[in-house]
């Protein structure tokens, strides 16, 4: 195990994580950043797993209260997302940048343009993220990896409600972020990132990875936070996000479904997403990192229930506390469904 890392109050880790740049994305932790920094503060150790991590904005809280972090999830784009700002602690976009990013493209690619045409964007945001792409190419490292993380930050706000499930304007209500054209969303996205880089002195890296082929060895905390089974319909984050997801990698080695109206990729297989596997691959999760102090957060609008988690993770860990936390999911629900209220839950296991 890693020797304990100097850690920042937990007050100014979440004060830090406020400015993150805030992706519109299913089951975020924005909101429970104060409660789950209290927590960490709490727990030994200086080295941290963040095995699902989405937005970003926990591993960033880890990464800002001293934690040498590994930021994981099975998509490209949130694994972006934590190269730009949580891998990174000292590389910015200049000026220079953005103007070539934002300028004229230097090849005739127009894969978006034709194989979206007349989806979600305008023509002209259309030709600009296939610009924009001609620019990135010519990136490496973090730079690489901010220009892309902002790109999908723009196209995110740029769409209604964040998803990319329909294609009309169904849900276009006059916002700002639906009229801004997507070059000037991009240079307000890398202004948003670049503020919010810095490093600590402690390693941070961030993986693509399927959570049961990550070695468990070396980390002295490992915060879970899967896809949850919901009841009823589903959660797929490949269905909401797809386009992002492609946008990421400019759809390279993706399977997009053409006989779909909104072109999305093939379905990733995920146990934590149904009812019938997400008993056994929580066990199987909590067996794989029983060596590190685990902090599982889960909802109560999802299954199994509150009492199954603390039984699974009793049986890997002798100390078990369960805090509950009064939750408003914004993102992913309907506005009107019921399930948008819930319950957070927080488990430790010591």
């Amino acid at each position: 195990m890693a020797t304990t890392a100097p850690q920042s109050s937990a007050a100014r880790a979440a004060e830090a994580s406020a400015a993150f740049p805030r992706l519109r994305y299913m089951g975020s932790k924005y909101r429970l950043v104060p409660y789950l920094a209290d927590v960490f503060a709490e727990l030994e150790g200086g080295s941290a797993l963040d095995a699902f991590s989405g937005s970003g904005v926990v591993s960033y809280t880890l990464k800002a209260m001293g934690y040498s972090v590994t930021a994981n999830d099975f998509l490209a784009f949130p694994t972006v997302i934590a190269d730009a700002t949580v891998a990174n602690d000292d590389v910015t976009l200049s000026d220079d940048d953005v103007a070539r990013l934002t300028g004229p493209a230097i090849d005739d690619r127009d894969f978006i343009q034709t194989k979206f045409d007349g989806l979600y964007f305008t023509h002209e945001d259309r030709v600009f993220l296939d610009s924009a792409w001609s620019h990135i190419d010519r990136l490496d490292g973090a730079k690489r990896s901010i220009a892309i993380a902002s790109l999908v930050l723009a196209a995110a706000r740029k769409q209604p409600r964040g998803v990319f499930t329909f294609t009309d304007l169904r849900y276009d209500d006059g916002r700002r972020d639906l009229r801004l054209p997507l070059r000037e969303h991009f240079v307000e996205a890398a202004a948003a990132y670049n503020s919010v880089v810095f490093g600590t002195g402690a390693p941070c890296r961030a993986i693509q990875s399927d959570v049961f082929e990550i070695d468990p060895v070396g980390f002295d905390l490992v915060y879970l936070d899967p896809p949850y089974a919901p009841p009823k319909d589903d959660n797929c984050y490949i269905k909401r996000y797809h386009f992002l997801e492609g946008l990421s990698v400019y759809w390279r080695g993706l399977e997009i479904m053409e006989d779909t109206r909104t072109k999305k990729l093939t379905k990733r297989f995920t146990p934590f997403s149904y009812k019938r596997t997400i008993v056994d691959a929580l066990r199987d999760t909590f067996k794989r990192f029983s060596e590190s102090t685990i902090v599982l957060s889960y909802s109560s609008n999802a299954v199994p229930d509150a009492e199954t988690i603390e039984r699974l993770l009793g049986e890997v860990k002798s100390e078990v506390e369960v805090r509950r936390i009064d939750h408003r999911y914004h993102f992913g629900t309907h506005q009107a469904a019921s399930r948008r209220e819930a319950v957070e839950y927080l488990f430790i296991g010591r």
